[in-house]
């Protein structure tokens, strides 16, 4: 081959590589601007955050101005636009398939609502464009349901034992006729809660397994009992786990909400704090008198007294004699069970107490001698009393050590008016 066909090849092969690399720039070129145009849309089309809806209870109602109380207490200003949609669903609703319109005049003070829409232009604002009310009426009306279910259907104490092999918890309850206990028959069914440190809120209650049940803890539950009253097949579950003391009072402070308890388990003082949901009750003096009688019957080697009513009656074992009501899940300090429901007119302890009238801190003084359901604080070593129960000098001088103390259940265990609050 001569020179000259070298060069030509050499050209040949020259010009082929520049159109390969002509070709590859072009392709190159095309990617990026494809890759440009696809990329834009995906970017305006990235929907921005949702803004989390405002939940709460109306606090007031001022032209198109909602003063909305929240979950956490503080206050937000929910603005209406002629545009935002109302819509009224019952209490137990979990969606809007039961929803129906309503207008701002038919919202009050009181009715708990969702918002959705966005955060407003000024602190503590919010603008809304739909809103979703439970009215108070229906509220209440759930919560007297409910109260009347957990009356009539409801059991509790304290855990003695758990069998996770079974599914079962032995339950230590208290009735007139003295100590019982009651196996806890728990399914894949039952519905299990559990409370927050330093909560007495059922609100505060949350989603719990069966492994979380442990000994020593306060456990309420709603279901249906057997006729011997040995079993009780629960469905709906809640526990906790809370301080039983008994002793008497060293220091009162009735302005700051405080006590100090000798307790006679520890030998150690306890400081207790006394809220708005604790509930207090004083015991008379007949009452007192035949608790202690019925424990002292109950202690080991012990004579019944005369009269005395078995340890398995059906006065306070039967079908739906439950082992202590509560108040109101929905409303802060609610008052006692109204009607006597299921067994608790026949002796049992808990219903007893809650037809007591309710007291106040200034109804008690240092020396008295008191029961006390508490639960601990996660912050500090101090107890929020769920329960005080005075008038107890009897019951404390019958029973033996420590026995008294676990007489009480958390009966009252009142909520800050969730929407879906229970009253266990």
């Amino acid at each position: 081959m001569g020179r000259l066909d070298v060069k030509r090849q050499k050209s040949k092969g020259s010009l082929a590589a520049l159109v390969c690399s002509i070709g590859f720039l072009a392709t190159l070129i095309l990617l990026l601007l494809t890759a440009q145009y696809s990329i834009e849309p995906v970017v305006a089309q990235t929907p921005a955050p949702r803004t989390p809806p405002a939940v709460g209870t109306i606090k007031s109602i001022t032209g198109n101005v909602i003063v909305l109380t929240t979950q956490a207490g503080t206050d937000l200003k929910v603005q209406l636009s002629p545009e935002v949609k109302f819509l009224r669903v019952p209490p137990d609703s979990k969606d809007l398939k039961e929803a129906v319109a309503i207008e701002l005049s038919n919202l009050q003070v009181g009715d708990r609502i969702l918002v959705r829409g966005t955060a407003g232009d000024d602190p503590g604002a919010f603008r809304a464009v739909t809103i979703i009310a439970m009215k108070k009426v229906d509220l209440d009306e759930k919560k007297a349901h409910d109260q009347e279910e957990w009356q009539k259907h409801g059991i509790g104490g304290l855990v003695k034992s758990v069998d996770p092999a079974n599914g079962n918890v032995t339950l230590g309850t208290m009735s007139a006729a003295g100590p019982k206990e009651v196996t806890i028959n728990i399914s894949k069914s039952t519905v299990l809660r559990r409370y927050a440190a330093g909560s007495v809120k059922f609100d505060d209650a949350k989603p719990s397994t069966f492994n979380e049940i442990k000994p020593g803890d306060q456990l309420r539950a709603r279901g249906t009992k057997s006729d011997d009253g040995n079993s009780f097949l629960a469905a709906e579950v809640v526990t906790g786990s809370f301080r039983n003391v008994s002793g008497t009072i060293s220091t009162l402070d009735a302005a700051s909400g405080t006590l100090t308890i000798a307790d006679l388990i520890s030998n150690k003082p306890v400081t207790v704090r006394v809220g708005s949901d604790t509930q207090l009750r004083k015991l008379p003096p007949q009452m007192a008198q035949m608790i202690a009688a019925r424990l002292k019957a109950a202690a080991p080697g012990a004579t019944p007294p005369s009269g005395a009513a078995p340890q398995a009656s059906a006065a306070s074992n039967g079908p739906g004699a439950g082992s202590g009501a509560t108040s109101s899940g929905v409303s802060v300090g609610g008052a006692p069970n109204r009607g006597t429901g299921g067994g608790g007119a026949r002796g049992d302890l808990q219903q007893m107490l809650l037809r007591l009238p309710a007291s106040t801190l200034n109804d008690f003084q240092k020396g008295d001698a008191v029961l006390i359901v508490a639960s601990s604080s996660p912050v500090d070593s101090n107890f929020s009393a769920i329960t005080i129960v005075g008038g107890v000098e009897p019951i404390l001088q019958a029973s033996p050590q420590g026995q008294a103390s676990s007489i009480l259940s958390p009966w009252s265990l009142n909520s800050g008016g969730g929407v879906d609050a229970g009253t266990p």
